[in-house]
């Protein structure tokens, strides 16, 4: 090999020397003739190369050359081996994504495309760069868009490509925004009447509504859901912990729903959950206004909430993790995480304060709304308990609280007695004694959803030959770096990594709604699947998912198929079938 590169020198040498002489060598203009245009969301770029002649492929390169240089990491097709040395011959195409490049700079920017190549009649041609110029993006991406989007696609890589570009009031200030954005999901619904029922049950029947009294259970009841995050992230980032997994936990969770079951019981009369007389009267003397009880019972439903929408805030909270063991600022991360927490709990604090303000005078309606929220806290019981037990066995539960809901409400007494308005609560007495009957039947029949108690009655029977194949895959222990790499490159597809542990209940969650989901196994036919199981948490496994900067479980990672990684489209946490089939098509 040394001997042909020594002899390529001399040629080039004599070539030159003898430059009066007609060449038979192409110039390089006709030899490399390089074309980039911009289509849709990519730029195609194209290299036609002469007969005979190649381009070495570790020399191909693309920069932006202005305003800013950097160099873009794209995916480059397969070259073949040529003397020893892996080039590209007849034609090399590619696309740069305009995403890539819209992330360095969004105004008018120059593309250099650099290669070198060697012909094989005995010459190597100079360093080549062929450069073209492009109006930069039409439509901008606000910080606030790649906030939005990264929260979207639940990717927390894209969280940390956001921090590490700002300052530290900036990065705290981003993480109230997505704190502000999380608190429009459904995930902090089930938090308004949780914080309704605290302050019915905290008026006194000879007490003043008051909004002032309002607001300070509610900010006590955001507080310690904040500080709840900012210990366990700041542990987390620390210790590189699995936040997630210890989040969902089924212990924990069993733990939370037995919790949530004595708070209903207290909301329906049966005793009172408070301090110590002792303690209340120190701290009713400090204000007359606060409540020992309410204090306790507000900071322990805070405390409490923080896990019942740990899957919403999944991806901010890991990406806060990994941006925390990166950078390896616990306070900078900390002071990020309680400020999410406010963000998400702002809407709270208007709600503490008008319900303080707008309720009623205190009076026997308040036993009612009582017991109403204590039905509630009984359903975020089995809320819990559902991500842990079978969904036959959460069925039956949910029968249960509706038929019981029912009779409680008194389904079969004489509705004559009641006058006006109430008389609706009847009608919604005997909807709560059907809805659950249909559960019982869809429990006795194996039905698993509450939303399709009969769908052993309506689903549709399959009888095409042609109906989608479902994708088998079993989790498998035992995998390190280089088992992972190896099984990668065996695939011709692209490969999809799901991580997941046994105590993992948003796993369960994926295995049994999101994976199952014909539109996921139609997309699913076109990837290599690999399920990864995590419980024994080894050091190779360990390992494994920090190389990934995987903090946690589920997480679900991707490779093209070319198996190059591509932690841009990392998923963390659980995603619904319809998300995760869209995510899919993107690749």
């Amino acid at each position: 090999m040394k001997f042909l590169k020594l002899l390529l020198l001399v040629t080039t040498f004599i070539y030159a020397g003898f430059g009066n002489v007609k060449s038979n060598f192409l110039p390089a203009d006709k030899a490399f003739k390089v074309t980039a245009t911009q289509n849709g969301e990519n730029i195609e770029a194209k290299i036609v190369i002469a007969d005979k002649i190649h381009i070495t492929a570790d020399s191909l390169k693309v920069l932006i050359t202005s305003p800013e240089k950097e160099e873009l990491n794209i995916q480059l097709p397969k070259a073949h081996e040529h003397d020893g040395d892996m080039v590209y011959e007849k034609e090399v195409s590619f696309k740069i994504p305009l995403k890539d490049i819209y992330d360095i700079t969004s105004d008018d920017y120059t593309l250099a495309i650099n290669f070198s190549g060697c012909s094989d009649k005995g010459i190597c041609y100079n360093p080549q760069s062929r450069t073209f110029k492009f109006k930069g993006n039409p439509n901008p991406t606000s910080t606030w868009d790649k906030i939005a989007n990264a929260l979207e696609e639940s990717n927390p890589m894209a969280i940390v490509d956001i921090l590490v570009h700002e300052s530290s009031f900036f990065i705290i200030f981003l993480f109230f925004i997505m704190g502000l954005l999380l608190a429009l999901t459904p995930c902090i619904f089930p938090m308004i009447p949780i914080l309704s029922s605290i302050i019915v049950s905290q008026q006194s029947k000879d007490e003043e509504s008051s909004a002032f009294k309002g607001f300070m259970l509610s900010l006590v009841y955001v507080l310690s859901m904040a500080i709840t995050y900012t210990i366990v992230g700041v542990i987390s980032g620390m210790l590189g912990a699995d936040i997630q997994g210890a989040m969902q936990n089924p212990w924990v969770l069993t733990l939370f729903a037995i919790m949530f079951f004595a708070l209903a019981l207290s909301l329906f009369g049966y005793y009172e959950i408070q301090l110590p007389t002792s303690w209340q009267s120190k701290i009713n003397a400090i204000s007359d206004n606060a409540q020992g009880s309410g204090i306790l019972g507000t900071a322990i439903m805070g405390f409490l909430s923080a896990f019942i929408i740990g899957p919403c805030v999944a991806p901010p909270l890991a990406g806060a993790v990994m941006f925390i063991s990166q950078s390896g600022s616990p306070f900078l991360g900390g002071a990020a995480l309680f400020a999410m927490s406010i963000g998400m709990g702002l809407p709270l604090l208007l709600v503490g304060a008008g319900a303080g303000k707008f309720m009623p005078r205190p009076g026997g309606w308040m036993t009612a709304v009582s017991q109403a929220f204590g039905v509630v806290m009984l359903g975020l019981s089995i809320f819990m308990l559902g991500k842990v037990i079978s969904p036959e066995t959460t069925m039956l539960l949910w029968s249960l609280l509706f038929m019981g809901t029912a009779f409680y409400m008194g389904v079969f007494n004489d509705s004559s007695a009641r006058k006006g308005i109430t008389k609706l609560f009847s009608l919604l007495a005997f909807i709560f004694l059907i809805y659950g009957a249909l559960l019982f039947v869809g429990y006795l029949t194996g039905a698993k959803s509450v939303f399709a108690p009969l769908e052993k009655f309506t689903a549709p029977k399959v009888v095409s030959s042609n109906s989608t194949k479902v994708i088998e895959h079993s989790a498998k222990k035992g995998y390190s770096i280089e088992k992972l790499k190896a099984e990668v490159a065996l695939s011709k597809k692209p490969v999809v990594v799901d991580f997941r542990k046994k105590s993992c209940a948003s796993c369960d969650e994926l295995e049994r709604d999101t994976f199952p989901d014909k539109a996921v196994q139609k997309e699913l036919e076109r990837f290599t699947f690999i399920t990864i199981d995590v419980t024994d948490n080894t050091k190779e496994e360990q390992e494994l998912m920090k190389y990934y900067h995987i903090w946690g479980t589920p997480n679900i990672i991707f490779f093209d198929k070319d198996n190059n990684y591509l932690p841009e489209k990392t998923l963390s946490g659980f995603i619904d079938a319809k998300k995760f089939t869209k995510h899919l098509k993107s690749m």
